[in-house]
């Protein structure tokens, strides 16, 4: 099931970031996909605020990977940017298998490289509409299709 959802503005991407942040746990994959500027760590930051992990949630286009612990007694979020990556391997050197069944991992520009961390994961293609975003939810697996039912329903 692929679900387009807009959103107004960058406000409106934080919070739709955080209702599908309070629906994620450890083990889950997403990954987020679109041009500079779409919204990614706009996004990220929302889900952040869902899971209840400590901030900020910037980009980590320069240290490539930034692991935020929960605040809540929840899963941690690993926040990945491989925009600077030449490929798979230097993704598999920084051990993300490591944390992944124990962490929320968002991969900035990781299609292409990620999926494989997860058997199943969340592909969200962002696309900006000048302040506006769409963003199309991909889902790979039973427990994502039933999350992407459940955020196209409101």
């Amino acid at each position: 099931m692929t679900v387009r959802i807009r959103l107004q503005d960058a406000d409106a991407t934080q919070r739709w970031g955080a209702r599908l942040g309070a629906l994620l746990r450890a083990g889950d994959l997403l990954v987020l996909t679109g041009g500079l500027g779409a919204g990614k760590t706009t996004l990220t930051q929302g889900i952040a605020a869902g899971l209840g992990v400590r901030g900020p949630i910037t980009s980590p286009t320069f240290v490539i990977s930034r692991i935020h612990p929960s605040l809540v007694g929840g899963p941690s979020l690993v926040h990945v940017d491989a925009y600077r990556l030449g490929g798979s391997d230097e993704l598999d050197d920084l051990d993300l298998d490591a944390d992944v069944a124990d962490s929320v991992t968002v991969v900035e520009w990781g299609a292409g490289l990620a999926e494989e961390l997860a058997e199943e994961h969340l592909e969200l293609l962002l696309e900006s509409d000048g302040a506006a975003r769409v963003v199309t939810v991909l889902p790979t697996g039973a427990r994502f299709e039933a999350l992407a039912e459940h955020l196209s329903a409101d």
